[in-house]
């Protein structure tokens, strides 16, 4: 095979040429589960689509075709099956999906109730534990008797600030079970950083774990746990689980009871999943924006459910024999995606702790004990594993691994030739792209399609994505703004408190009416792929967490020794860094001193992704005339851009310092 088939330059990319990397076997190809429903597609439509790219255009086009036949090919469990598809397709911010259709959301995650392994958990220095389908289905009953018995209703918050592990995810099926909201924050999250998320949606009931395990050392969560249960009059019940201790003392935590003694003592119990249309609220996740508290985005049980199977089913070829493991915390995205794999029956793999702790092999040693088909993780971690030196090929046995998911920020060409030089030849890399906002991808993987260095393979079925120009038009093989021109399930049913969709509407519909505008920069090439460029507005992804500039601010706005702030997100050696400019009060100077006192507000109060790599003192904050910080201006500025409209700004001259700025260009 000529693996430099099909070469282009792409200058948007900084001149990198687009190499082919990984083709699929044609008994790979045919064995996938996307291979399977094109054939059915071809069938139930007379069709002869023998290639992706064609049955993604029938996709778009025919959008309930689509989707009903999805349905159908996944088996989503409804005790009332839906009237039409959807009722109106042109329809965005507003479009119904299924109406009239009666389902649970945990009843379709629950599908498989045998002896069979349904969730293996690694902590930072303990051996695997493993729970089988059946005990998690009997797990859940208890916990969802319990939860009745407390008073929680379908429309009722249930919130998570917990690990990776276990009891969030039986907690969050024990919620849906009953039609609660399931919510959650990592427990490396401050309390007034989950304040701001927990505060606003009010909660009933709050799952905690004692602490947590990060680089060899225990972190305490009761004291954090307690100041929030103080601060929330809502929590009626706080359950404890113990991690780091075998009885932690919750004494001072009101309304906290241990999750031993708030699980029911019952045997043989059948859950009684609640029969809740398709659009039942499931999820609140969290949007965090330039300015204001973060947007609590409600998403639908129905459109969750059918968008991640059908991202699991088809796109990542996931089946039963599967064991699937993604790094994440309980407050990304990828948590709730990694918990619906169980609505396939494979194996999950949770993992709390530090990735390179003991040493960079860890994950990899368990991908090679646990016999783990498909590993994902964000493009930040490969990077950082690049750098340690490790070559988990050479070192570990990675016979069964057949897929490699990265998200969270663009993989770069160096991240995607490691993975087949350093961990495995013949596997598909999957660099996929989506947000948080649909729970979900826009640019995912293809079982079927070949791998080309630095590209996402193939935009979603039935998502029918675009690159919009300055002037709104669709374009192919140039950078334009991601856009998705027709309603896709899992998008946002509305935000929390926002009665008129007024926030949720500027959020996204602002700028191309009936349009989503998503915010990410992309290519879209002749041959399907996508090039993902990163954030077109000033929210900060650095290390694939995605940051809103108002967390920062609000605790910055607490020195009086700083007048004011701006952070934007800076490309630096394959990844994306943060970097806060700060303008600093008459008589005070930024030193050392300060810096760490900036880093530890931030760690305590926020959480510790939130601390920027570099803080750098600057004589002026540019504005708009409406008194904006004007992030994405000096975000052009120092990757060397040119700023589009400077008239939009009040003081101009106050980019100038930004340009060729010494400190950028180091480390």
């Amino acid at each position: 095979m000529d693996d430099r088939k099909n070469i282009r330059l792409e200058t948007g990319y900084g001149g990198i040429m687009n190499r082919l990397l990984w083709q699929p076997g044609r008994d790979r190809i045919k064995s996938s589960n996307m291979y399977r429903f094109m054939k059915i597609v071809n069938e139930k439509f007379n069709r002869n689509f023998t290639d992706y790219e064609a049955l993604y255009k029938w996709s778009i086009l025919n959008i309930p075709d689509f989707w009903g036949t999805l349905w159908d090919f996944i088996g989503i469990r409804s005790s009332h099956l839906y009237d039409r598809v959807i009722d109106d397709e042109t329809r965005m911010p507003g479009a119904k999906w299924f109406p009239g259709a009666r389902l649970n959301f945990a009843e379709n995650l629950l599908r498989y109730r045998d002896d069979r392994t349904a969730i293996i958990f690694k902590g930072e220095g303990n051996m695997p534990g493993k729970i089988t389908y059946r005990e998690l289905y009997n797990e859940t009953a208890k916990l969802a008797r319990s939860l009745r018995e407390t008073g929680v209703r379908p429309g009722d918050r249930v919130a998570g600030f917990m690990p990776n592990m276990p009891e969030t995810i039986t907690a969050m099926l024990a919620a849906s079970s009953i039609g609660a909201i399931w919510s959650s924050c990592s427990p490396d999250f401050g309390v007034r950083g989950v304040l701001d998320r927990f505060g606003q949606i009010r909660p009933k009931v709050l799952f905690a774990s004692d602490g947590y395990w990060y680089k060899g050392k225990r972190f305490d969560s009761l004291e954090r746990v307690s100041g929030m249960a103080k601060e929330l009059p809502s929590i009626e019940r706080v359950v404890v689980v113990p991690y780091t201790f075998r009885r932690p003392d919750i004494g001072n935590i009101p309304g906290a009871v241990p999750y031993a003694e708030f699980l029911s003592r019952e045997s043989g119990l059948e859950i009684e999943f609640e029969q809740l249309p398709f659009d039942h609220p499931q999820y609140i996740m969290y949007a965090s924006g330039a300015a204001d508290l973060p947007r609590c985005m409600v998403q639908g049980a129905g459109g969750v459910l059918i968008n991640h199977l059908k991202e699991l089913i088809l796109h990542t070829d996931l089946k039963r024999e599967d064991t699937v493991f993604y790094l994440t915390t309980t407050g990304w995205m990828m948590w709730n995606w990694l918990a619906s794999a169980l609505g396939t029956g494979a194996a999950i793999v949770l993992y709390d702790g530090n990735p390179f702790y003991p040493d960079p092999g860890v994950l990899w040693r368990m991908a090679q004990d646990e016999k783990i088909t498909v590993f994902g993780a964000s493009a930040g971690y490969i990077t950082a594993l690049m750098n340690t030196g490790i070559t988990p090929g050479k070192k570990y046995n990675l016979a069964g691994l057949k897929t490699i998911l990265s998200t969270g920020s663009p993989l770069s060409v160096d991240g995607f030739n490691f993975v087949y030089n350093e961990i495995k030849k013949d596997l598909m890399l999957s660099s996929i792209s989506g947000g948080s906002d649909i729970n979900g991808g826009f640019a995912v993987s293809n079982p079927m399609g070949p791998v080309y260095e630095g590209e996402i393979q193939c935009r979603g079925l039935g998502v029918r994505v675009e690159a919009f120009d300055e002037r709104g038009r669709p374009v192919f093989d140039r950078k334009g703004e991601l856009v998705c021109t027709a309603p896709v399930p899992s998008m946002p049913l509305y935000f929390w408190d926002d009665p008129d969709n007024l926030k949720y509407k500027s959020d996204y519909f602002n700028i191309y009416p009936g349009v989503w505008r998503h915010g990410d920069l992309i290519e879209i090439n002749d041959h399907g792929g996508v090039i993902i460029f990163g954030r077109s507005d000033a929210t900060l992804n650095p290390r694939g967490v995605r940051i809103g500039t108002a967390e920062i601010y609000r605790q910055i706005e607490h020195f009086d020794e700083i007048e004011d702030s701006v952070i934007i997100s800076q490309e630096w050696k394959n990844d994306i860094r943060a970097v806060l400019f700060v303008k600093m009060a008459k008589g005070h100077e930024l030193d050392e001193d300060m810096k760490t006192g900036i880093n530890k507000t931030l760690r305590e109060n926020v959480s510790p992704k939130h601390v920027p790599a570099k803080i750098i003192s600057v004589p002026d904050i540019p504005y708009t005339h409406v008194l904006k910080k004007a992030e994405l201006a000096i975000k052009q500025v120092i990757q060397g851009q040119k700023m589009l409209n400077r008239d939009a700004l009040k003081n101009p001259e106050a980019l100038d310092f930004f340009i060729g700025l010494k400190e950028l260009q180091e480390d």
